[in-house]
């Protein structure tokens, strides 16, 4: 049987970051009238970069908050594909930990590898991915209430707040509690989100992770506390809890319990024996799971000495670790068109690499 427990937990984690990531930006795109996401809408080449340094950003975090973006049409599909091909996922922290300069020197050839992609893509599909992306997911209205923090009106808000404002207050409590106190008594949750499926763990947290994590709740808590009601209810509640909560939750949730399910009953280790060619189609296929655990084989038959540099490399480019669930709740189509296309690209550098003896 499979244990539900931390399924639960790992769900809630990715669902709760990702839902901050989605209430702050639609706060920023209020308060600055929409001005610095046109900025990037004009600029598809500043997209893919900002995609690629978000992917290389260790863990999944950067990938989340690229799906964020790319839900809410402010970037496009190459940075989206840029992205994805430079996340590793979780697997980094295992790479920067076991071998950090050819962990770097990988980084830096996706870093390459991704750019390039991201604005061949550009060139090639001309129609975004996303089917309702011509809607535009980030409202912008002249409401002057929203522009600005005035501690006045925020106190006026809790001593009269509503139960919508209340609710929404209490859930970040509820899970800053939960996160504190599993971080005290098994280990913690963020450990857990960031070790998700791992066979061994990596130690603890790096501290910028807390950091980034943390910060990220703390700003949507102060996004709640300072908006009036109007955009509260619109915004906030209607147009993103609303409207994400469940099809990110549901999707991430029996994504993970499938995976689960398959690596209980599975011998993954089993496909990668043999034949090099087999292992890199291997690779890559396996990549295609938005999942951490799997991809941890090749990092350490890499780190023994017993694989390529250039499997390794493919696995990388394919994989995404948990980055490309939300954006598989949000659009199966463009999880779909991003996974072939980050296939096709792992497969051309992996047989590359093989072929040059890399």
């Amino acid at each position: 049987m499979i244990n539900l427990l931390p399924v639960i937990k790992q769900t809630l984690l990715i669902t709760f970051f990702v839902l901050s990531m989605m209430l702050i930006i639609e706060y920023l795109n209020v308060f600055t009238k929409g001005l610095w996401s046109k900025g990037l809408e004009k600029n598809k080449g500043k997209q893919v970069l900002l995609g690629t340094f978000l992917g290389v950003i260790p863990g999944c975090l950067g990938a989340y908050t690229a799906v964020s973006l790319f839900v809410h049409d402010i970037i496009g599909n190459g940075a989206l594909v840029a992205t994805m091909i430079s996340t590793s996922g979780d697997e980094a922290f295992m790479m920067f930990t076991l071998f950090p300069e050819r962990a770097l020197l990988l980084n830096l050839i996706i870093f390459v590898i991704a750019v390039f992609s991201g604005l061949l893509v550009n060139r090639i599909f001309k129609k975004k991915f996303l089917s309702h992306a011509s809607e535009k997911h980030l409202h912008v209205h002249d409401i002057p209430e929203c522009n600005g923090f005035s501690p006045k009106t925020s106190w006026d808000q809790l001593k009269h707040i509503t139960p919508t404002r209340a609710l929404m207050l209490l859930s970040i409590l509820f899970s800053v509690t939960f996160i504190v106190l599993d971080e005290n008594i098994s280990g913690g949750s963020l450990h857990n989100l960031i070790n998700m499926g791992a066979a061994e763990p990596t130690g603890s947290d790096p501290m910028w992770i807390k950091i980034t994590f943390f910060s990220v709740i703390f700003l949507s808590t102060l996004v709640i506390l300072i908006v009036n009601d109007h955009f509260l209810e619109k915004h906030l509640w209607s147009h993103i809890i609303k409207k994400h909560f469940s099809k990110i939750f549901l999707w991430t949730f029996f994504t993970l319990l499938f995976i689960g399910i398959l690596m209980k009953h599975f011998d993954l280790h089993q496909l990668i024996q043999h034949n090099m060619y087999l292992v890199l189609v291997a690779a890559v296929l396996i990549g295609i799971i938005p999942e951490s655990g799997p991809h941890l084989i090749f990092v350490m038959l890499f780190a023994s000495g017993s694989l390529p540099f250039s499997i390794l490399l493919a696995s990388s480019i394919v994989q995404d670790g948990h980055g490309s669930l939300p954006l598989l709740a949000e659009s199966r189509k463009s999880f779909i068109i991003v996974k072939l296309i980050n296939v096709a690209v792992g497969l051309l550098i992996g047989l590359a690499g093989l072929s040059l003896g890399i």
